[in-house]
């Protein structure tokens, strides 16, 4: 087998300046062998070795672009920062509560008729007297025994009618619910002006009336600790100053259907 010649040494270290550094000094270290006559190598070999000196500097530098771009990509994922969040699209008005969380209003009263609803056998008429009755007391922010007392001594006295007298002549021309004969005694209490209730026209008129019963039960002293008809009979003088009680219960029936009142 024939040595490498001079041309073929040059070749090959033309080669050998493109091969990395370590493997250009091994195949230095081989032709110097071969150059010392340690091993002979074909011309074939050295195109082999040619061969391979070219897909090992191909390789390196695809090895090299590789670990640059994953360098590249790292250096990516090590800056990027997570994407904003997306803004709310609800909104909110300051002071409110979300309209998931808010609480539920109360639901608004149906309005009271203006005539209550007859109560404990009552027409309509004495239901409407009853209820001026309490209506009275409210606005006078008295309690509810006190409506009880009164309109159960409006029971007893004109069976809750505004009555008229035919002694008072001016009192048959005040609007009225029937006429009454006791002495001069007029409207829902039977009150008398010769006694300095009031006027016939004050005492026609059932708001009026009611007034002036309440001024006078409330100056009775412990008037709310009395029995009902003890009370009652103190104000009125009644020649039957036990009537009252058995009006009672059919009082508190109908106070308690005129409290919303």
């Amino acid at each position: 087998m024939q040595l490498i010649d001079n041309d073929v040494t040059r070749r090959a270290l033309a080669w050998a300046t493109r091969l990395p550094r370590l493997k250009r000094r091994a195949l230095v270290l081989a032709m110097l062998i071969v150059c010392l006559g340690a091993a002979p190598i074909a011309l074939g070999d050295l195109d082999g070795a040619q061969t391979a000196a070219r897909t090992t500097a191909a390789e390196s530098s695809l090895g090299s672009e590789a670990v640059s771009r994953s360098d590249e990509a790292a250096s990516r994922s090590r800056t990027r920062t997570a994407p904003a969040a997306a803004p709310s699209t609800t909104q909110h008005t300051p002071g409110r509560q979300p309209e998931a969380s808010r609480p539920t209003a109360a639901k608004s009263k149906a309005p009271l008729p203006v005539n209550p609803p007859p109560a404990a056998g009552l027409t309509q008429t004495q239901m409407n007297h009853a209820k001026t009755i309490v209506v009275v007391g409210k606005q006078m922010k008295l309690p509810e025994r006190a409506y009880v007392i009164a309109v159960a001594t409006a029971m007893q006295e004109t069976n809750l009618y505004n009555l008229a007298n035919p002694g008072l002549p001016a009192s048959l021309q005040i609007p009225n619910d029937g006429i009454g004969y006791d002495h001069d005694s007029v409207g829902l209490f039977q009150q008398r002006p010769a006694s300095g209730w009031g006027s016939v026209s004050e005492l026609m008129n059932p708001a009026v009336a009611a007034r002036k019963f309440y001024q006078a039960l409330v100056r009775i002293p412990g008037w709310d600790k009395l029995p009902l008809t003890v009370a009652a009979q103190l104000v009125q003088g009644s020649a039957f100053p036990t009537a009252y009680a058995k009006h009672q219960t059919r009082a508190e029936i109908v106070v308690s259907r005129l409290r919303d009142y």
